[in-house]
C-alpha cells in the first residue's frame, strides 16, 4: 500500500513517523502506519506540524534556506510566509491565502531543496505569522 511518508511533530514535543492515506485538514484525525507496522490515530489538535517528506530520516546536515531561489516557478500566485512556533521553530514557506482562515493550513516549504515536499501547521500552536516581504 502506498502513501504519503509523514512525520509528525507534536505539541508535546514527540515524533511519529509513518505512511498515511487519510491525512485531511478538514477532519480531526488521521491514521499513520508505523515502520514497525503498528497503526496509530493522530488527533491534529495535538499536532505541531504533518511534515510530508521525501524521507524519513531527513538530511540532518542540511539547514533549509529561508529564501526564495530566484525563477522558483511555485512563487506564481504564492505569498511567502514566516511562522514561528510556541516552541521557537521557524519555518519559511509558500501559501496560497494568507492569512489562513482554517485551523489547519498547508504550506510548501520555500527552499525546494527541502526534505519536507508540504507541511500541514496546526494554527493552534503557532506563536506568530508574518507576510514575508521584499523581492527574491
Amino acid at each position: 500500500m502506498q502513501g504519503h511518508l509523514i512525520v509528525a511533530n507534536m505539541i508535546d514535543r514527540t515524533v511519529q513517523k509513518g505512511m498515511s492515506l487519510d491525512v485531511d485538514s478538514k477532519r480531526p484525525t488521521c491514521h499513520l502506519r508505523t515502520f514497525s507496522g503498528g497503526m496509530i490515530e493522530v488527533a491534529l489538535a495535538d499536532v505541531k506540524a504533518l511534515f510530508f517528506v521525501k524521507t524519513a530520516t531527513g538530511r540532518p546536515d542540511y539547514n533549509d534556506a529561508k529564501a526564495v531561489a530566484p525563477g522558483d516557478s511555485r512563487l506564481l500566485g504564492a505569498k511567502r510566509v514566516s511562522v514561528k512556533f510556541a516552541d521557537g521553530e521557524e519555518i519559511v514557506g509558500l501559501m496560497n491565502r494568507f492569512p489562513p482562515i482554517t485551523p489547519y493550513f498547508f504550506m510548501l516549504p520555500i527552499d525546494p531543496h527541502s526534505n519536507n515536499i508540504r507541511i500541514l501547521v496546526n494554527r493552534a500552536a503557532v506563536k506568530e505569522m508574518a507576510e514575508v516581504s521584499g523581492e527574491p
